[in-house]
């Protein structure tokens, strides 16, 4: 992967009639990064997606594939290739056939061909699936012809339109190692869309979180999961508790704040998402930032005292949740099954400790 991009977009707008789609997406995707565009549906990612392939005109503004102007430029002349979310496998045809298709006006013979299917096949794990009849196969297969029919044509930039989304837990965690493999090996530019915010976060080196036709955030998956820059964020990209807080007080880089439930703290303004406006805030935190106490075990930084409301067993770890006193909703914690923790039963009285370097203040 290098700084220079591969992809830019300037200033791009979208109208489908009255209704703005894209709105002033400017954003740099990096030549051999693995890129995601997360949000919910209707934000705008799929759109931004076809703006790449060609598939969708801009209303205004400027795409950029490796420094040139996608302006007029069609589909087909594009350096693109993508991977549908159906992944439009042909029934009637072999693997082979499948992934040789886009070679049919190709002017190498047909040995040169046959050569490139096999070698596709095989960095797709196919290999020796040619002849095989393309609906014998399974999801989880047909994926991976879908991917070396758009890989054989080796372009600058691959296109992941939610290809996972139909393929069930096991096999989709399968498929996203061997995506990441896969990228790694070729070295091309990925652009992936999903809304499945852990995909995103497994998969990628930088994530464009979207919401209503704009990007929220650009970051990478550590830096949006531990410092999201807005609560709307912080709430869509796994779990995230928020309390309700009252700024004191600043004093250099520490703000003095009141929070529900934990009391007066001090936080660096390194986690504050916002430029401070007014005292009124929230505290954000995730489960596994907070630690509940057992009998006999010190807090090695601050505690609180809570009553179990919920037990959630998940075998290698368990959630609890746990209503601070003087609160009316409970915080969501985890705590990871180690041999010798006891699982903790409901209305049980406990102690939470956290560290205040693990909060995030919303302004």
């Amino acid at each position: 992967m290098t700084d220079n991009p591969m992809i830019a977009f300037r200033d791009v707008h979208k109208y489908y009639g009255d209704y703005h789609a894209l709105r002033g997406i400017s954003a740099e995707i990096r030549a051999g990064e693995f890129f995601s565009l997360l949000g919910p549906s209707g934000c705008g990612k799929t759109t931004l997606l076809r703006t790449i392939a060609g598939f969708e005109d801009i209303s205004s503004g400027a795409v950029l594939i490796d420094g040139k102007d996608m302006a007029g430029v069609p589909a087909n002349k594009r350096p693109t290739n993508m991977v549908f979310q159906s992944y439009a496998i042909f029934p009637h045809l072999t693997v082979a056939q499948n992934v040789g298709f886009g070679l049919r006006r190709d002017p190498r013979s047909k040995a040169e061909k046959d050569k490139l299917v096999e070698e596709s096949l095989e960095m797709v794990g196919l290999k020796g699936y040619g002849a095989r009849a393309a609906h014998a196969l399974s999801g989880g297969q047909r994926q991976r012809v879908a991917l070396a029919r758009a890989l054989i044509l080796k372009p600058k930039v691959l296109l992941l339109d939610e290809p996972l989304s139909a393929l069930d837990r096991k096999i989709r965690e399968q498929m996203q190692v061997e995506l990441i493999k896969l990228q790694r090996e070729v070295g091309i530019t990925f652009v992936l869309v999903t809304h499945d915010q852990e995909e995103a976060l497994v998969m990628s080196d930088r994530i464009a979180v979207m919401f209503e036709g704009e990007i929220a955030q650009l970051a990478d998956p550590e830096t949006l999961y531990r410092r999201p820059n807005s609560r709307r964020v912080a709430d869509f990209i796994g779990v995230m508790n928020f309390l309700p807080a009252k700024v004191t007080g600043e004093s250099g880089d520490l703000i003095s704040a009141e929070v529900a439930g934990l009391g007066v703290l001090d936080v660096s303004t390194s986690q504050v998402s916002a430029a401070p406006t007014g005292d009124s805030a929230a505290v954000g935190f995730r489960p596994e930032t907070l630690t509940l106490l057992y009998e006999g075990q010190q807090a090695s930084d601050r505690e609180a005292a809570g009553t179990i409301d919920e037990v959630v067993y998940y075998g290698d770890m368990t959630y609890y949740d746990v209503r601070l006193d003087g609160m009316e909703k409970p915080v969501r914690i985890s705590m990871r099954n180690v041999f010798g923790r006891p699982v903790l039963d409901v209305g049980t009285r406990t102690r939470v400790s956290w560290s205040p370097g693990a909060l995030v203040l919303f302004r």
